[in-house]
This record gives C-alpha cells, structure tokens and sequence, in this order.
C-alpha cells in the first residue's frame, strides 16, 4: 500500500517537516527559551529550548508518522484497509504537527490566544473525523476495536464499528460544545 502512496507519503512527510524549515529561517528572532507545556489554566508552566521542540520535535513527529502508516498497511491477514481509513491515517500526523507548532511558534513570539479552546475543539473535529471512519474499518489486527469477538466474526465486527463510530462522533460533538466553555469543564 505505502507504494501505491509515495506522492502523499512525500507530502504529508514534508507538511511535517515544514515547521522545522520555518525554524531555522527565523532561528535567530526566537527567544533563548519556549514555552513547551501549559497548565489546566491556560498559562505555560514549563520552558524550554527552541531546538528540542521547534526542529527535534517535527523529526520525533515524522517517525510516528511512518510507523503509524507502516502499522496500517501491515497486517496478517494481508487484507488492504479501506482506502478511506488509510487517508485518514495519512493526514492526522501532519495536521498534528503544523498545529503544535504553530501554537509554540505564536507563544515564542509573544502572541496570545486561548490555544485551550481551540485544542479542544480542534481534538473533537479529530473525534468527530475518526467516528465518521470507524466503520469504514474492515476487519485488521492493526485499526479498530481489535478484540476477539470482533476479529472472529466480520458481522460482529460491523456492529461494533458501527456503535463505536456514532459514540465517537457523539464524543466530538461534546468537545467542540464544550471547548467554548471554561477549561475545567472541557477535562471533566
């Protein structure tokens, strides 16, 4: 599977890697210190330097990127997964970086906006996209809800998947609610 995708391998390879490259164009306006981790308030509670984070972390981000798509295409039984549900996996890990990034890039330069908020409702569109295709899975040992019953029987497998999809989306519709709400409620 991973050859028939070389072109989004490549590109979804590159969206992780671009935040590096903007990086070391602006390498010499960063602070000596970043901000890395932000408390239940909001406020960053922990600091650190910019080449862990702004150049390290997109590299760390692109190996999890490989192993999740090398993860999704292997399985025992040799099936394909459904092309759907490999697309997905495709872009979730670059998404994820270009976000991250930003918000350490934006807090290194002084800009401030409640990245709370909008990490919460962007982790419920994320719920909202993987229970839409959930049951889209078919039946692997490597996505979904891989127990026995479910691998035994592909009917079971369905149902589960499709029980699973609606909760999901259930879930990422809470979140985006209550991403507008006070944090607090958010992690309850």
């Amino acid at each position: 599977m991973m050859k028939q995708h070389k072109g989004k391998l490549l590109i979804s390879s590159l969206l992780i890697l671009l935040p590096s490259l903007l990086g070391l164009i602006l390498w010499k306006k960063l602070p000596e210190q970043i901000a890395i981790h932000w408390g239940l308030d909001g406020n960053a509670d922990a600091w650190g330097k910019p080449v862990l984070f702004l150049l390290l972390l997109p590299l760390f981000l692109l190996a999890l990127h490989w192993l999740a798509l090398w993860l999704t295409a292997w399985d025992h039984r040799k099936k394909p997964q459904s092309t759907k549900v490999y697309g997905m996996v495709f872009w979730i890990m670059p998404f994820i970086s270009l976000y991250v990034l930003a918000v350490l890039y934006a807090t290194a330069f002084g800009y401030t906006f409640n990245f709370m908020m909008v990490t919460g409702f962007l982790f419920g569109v994320l719920f909202l996209i993987i229970g839409n295709y959930l049951p889209k899975c078919r039946p692997n040992r490597t996505i979904g809800i891989r127990i026995i019953w479910t691998l035994i029987s592909e009917e079971n497998w369905i149902a589960t998947h499709r029980f699973a999809g609606k909760v999901t989306v259930i879930c990422g519709l809470l979140c985006c609610v209550i991403s507008f709400l006070p944090t607090m409620w958010f992690f309850l």
